[in-house]
């Protein structure tokens, strides 16, 4: 390992992350390192971290490489790997186009969950094709303390129990994960989004993302809120041929989901980079135990 390592910080909508480049794969980002890194007291601080590697470099994105240049390695705040990340994915590619290797216009991101189709609009914003959303069978619960609510069961290449009630704050503090039932509808966990209506085509939310706590954000969150609303209002637009557009309030901002008749999601928002310094290797060998 260099004696230091290059970092990024970055968010979207406050959801937020750090970004370690490295194009060949050569840093060894055990969990352990991870977490310390996501430490927002000894660490750098987020919600996730960006492992920006060539997709050629990377043994689970090699088959993706002739589809899309750059791999999103994406670690939660506690070290474990998810699918995806809508917020990750602005933000990596907000990184790209910092780092030189992509312009504004169309680009392609791979990641667990598939290859991304991501814009990067001269305005500042970033759309991304977040693909289509499943809608498992079956019932399902959550539950804050003594409340309990039914959930919709969405898959945006990770999980998400999408939950409307009467006021946020009935979320609760979400240091823990909510829980749920039955237990096999999510064997690997789940991400919790609580909803409420603030107007037509119009819904704010408070998550509990998976592997991190309450989050200011959740990309997927948003998408897969942004579908179970559509299908609670009658608009499903493969049902009506129209696309359905909903604006999503999160605790770090807004996002814009549109679904279209042909069941692809788009998430438009911003992604910005506030910093940038270097990793000392030592401190991190030392916060791992390595």
């Amino acid at each position: 390992m260099s004696t230091r390592i290059a970092f990024l910080k970055g968010h979207g909508t406050e959801n937020d992350f750090v970004i370690v480049p490295d194009p060949e794969n050569t840093i060894d980002l055990p969990p352990a390192a991870v977490a310390a890194l996501c430490d927002r007291r000894a660490g750098i601080g987020g919600d996730g971290l960006l492992h920006v590697v060539r997709s050629a470099a990377h043994p689970e994105a090699r088959h993706m490489a002739a589809e899309a240049e750059w791999f999103m390695d994406y670690r939660n705040g506690d070290g474990s790997i998810a699918e995806m990340c809508g917020n990750g994915v602005r933000v990596f590619a907000r990184y790209l186009q910092r780092a030189g290797h992509v312009t504004e216009g169309d680009i392609a991101v791979a990641t667990r969950g598939g290859v991304k189709a991501v814009h990067i609009a001269k305005d500042g914003d970033v759309t991304v094709g977040m693909g289509r959303a499943l809608l498992p069978e079956g019932d399902v619960t959550v539950s804050v303390g003594e409340r309990s609510w039914p959930a919709r069961n969405v898959n945006m290449g990770n999980p998400h129990a999408v939950a409307f009630v009467d006021d946020l704050s009935h979320a609760g503090d979400l240091l823990s994960p909510p829980p749920f039932s039955p237990a096999a509808a999510y064997p690997d966990g789940v991400n919790v989004e609580f909803v409420i209506d603030r107007g037509p085509r119009h819904v704010a939310l408070r998550v509990h993302e998976r592997g991190s706590g309450e989050t200011r954000s959740c990309g997927t969150g948003a998408c897969a809120v942004a579908v179970a609303t559509a299908r609670r209002d009658g608009a499903d637009p493969a049902a009506t041929g129209v696309p359905a557009t909903y604006t999503v309030d999160v605790p770090g901002g807004t996002l814009v989901i549109t679904e279209r008749p042909d069941g692809e999601i788009e998430m438009t928002g911003p992604a910005v980079i506030v910093a940038e310094g270097e990793i000392d290797s030592v401190w991190l060998e030392s916060a791992t135990g390595a």
